[in-house]
């Protein structure tokens, strides 16, 4: 079983980066692509204007009705009262259509494989995966790409992002395997009670929904930068995401349900640090990591509560929390020493 989990890994590596290679398809040759924008906004506007959409009680912008197929049908459909066809972005944008839709389809393949590489694993090893930071990583990106995943069902205009976030998971799982592996080994003794799989599989949910998080605070820092005139790289792929307002709201709430998770999760740990230890808080170097990160995420929800700061301050507290989640779990488990140290590495 052991094996056969590693060999999965290698599998949903390549779905993950076939994916995002499907995404980048979609991504520079799609209808939201300059060209392709550029090509059929024109007689799309005119259709709008002519509907009567955008008007006077009416529903507002096309791209934020719902989730539509912006490159259309494929050989098009006739415009309301004309025999004229609505453009549907010619064949090289459908086929980008098609390599999106072939994306999402891939990025669910290799989720299935992922939840087998857990499967396997925990089998083999005849506990939760959890018990190193080789397993740990496996676990937390499966909740990103679980999350995403949800997220794309209720909202398919957010299928531009799957690029990014298939890229997130080709880099995190290759630097599980190729850096972070260790062969399975029992727990160390102060693991075994039940709160391993209490804490474990909270701070592993909540840290996962902040991973997916930080890519539309990423995305909306990038593309407020565009939309203020900013041209050079980075801030040209603002060109090709949702609308800024889109991005912070969903940053918003992506951060908003993941941290109460986060702070039960730093509760059942120092519950269990006193079983264990005989002691709730021992400033042990994760335990001083996982505070920072909590006041830095609860910083950002206050910041974004309030009305006189301003949304790209409020997200770049976000980024920072995300910065300090990453330094906890790289930092401290290879450069520190201490109770927590349990990455496997030598």
């Amino acid at each position: 079983m052991a094996a056969l989990s590693d060999q999965l890994l290698v599998v949903a590596i390549l779905g993950y980066l076939l994916a995002m290679i499907c995404h980048a398809v979609e991504y520079a040759f799609g209808s939201r692509s300059v060209i392709g924008r550029a090509a059929a906004r024109p007689e799309r506007e005119r259709v709008l204007v002519g509907a009567g959409v955008g008007a006077a009680g009416g529903s507002g912008p096309a791209e934020e009705t719902g989730p539509v197929d912006e490159a259309g049908p494929v050989g098009g459909t006739k415009l309301p009262g004309t025999d004229a066809p609505v453009p549907s972005g010619g064949s090289r944008s459908s086929r980008a259509v098609l390599a999106g839709r072939a994306a999402v389809a891939l990025t669910v393949l290799a989720a299935v494989v992922h939840l087998a590489v857990l499967t396997t694993r925990g089998i083999a090893a005849e506990r939760m995966p959890w018990g190193n930071m080789y397993e740990y990583l496996l676990s937390v990106t499966f909740v990103g790409v679980v999350g995403w995943l949800v997220l794309l069902y209720r909202r398919a205009t957010l299928r531009h992002l799957g690029l990014f976030v298939a890229l997130a998971m080709v880099l995190l799982l290759a630097v599980a395997g190729l850096v972070l592996y260790v062969p399975i080994v029992p727990l160390v003794p102060a693991l075994d009670s039940y709160w391993f799989v209490v804490h474990v599989a909270t701070i592993a949910t909540s840290s996962g929904i902040l991973l997916l998080g930080a890519v539309p605070a990423v995305m909306y820092l990038i593309r407020h930068g565009y939309d203020q005139g900013k041209r050079s790289f980075p801030y040209s792929l603002g060109a090709r995401v949702p609308a800024a307002d889109t991005l912070e709201r969903l940053t918003f709430r992506l951060h908003a349900f993941a941290f109460p998770i986060f702070t039960f999760a730093v509760m059942a740990g120092a519950v269990w640090a006193e079983a264990a230890w005989g002691r709730y808080w021992g400033w042990d170097p994760k335990e001083i990591w996982a505070f920072i990160s909590w006041v830095v995420y609860a910083g950002y929800l206050h910041a974004r509560a309030t009305p006189s700061v301003k949304r790209p301050v409020a997200t770049w507290i976000a980024v920072l929390g995300f910065l300090t989640m990453q330094m906890n779990l790289y930092g401290v488990n290879i450069f520190f020493e201490g109770l927590h140290s349990y990455g496997g590495l030598d």
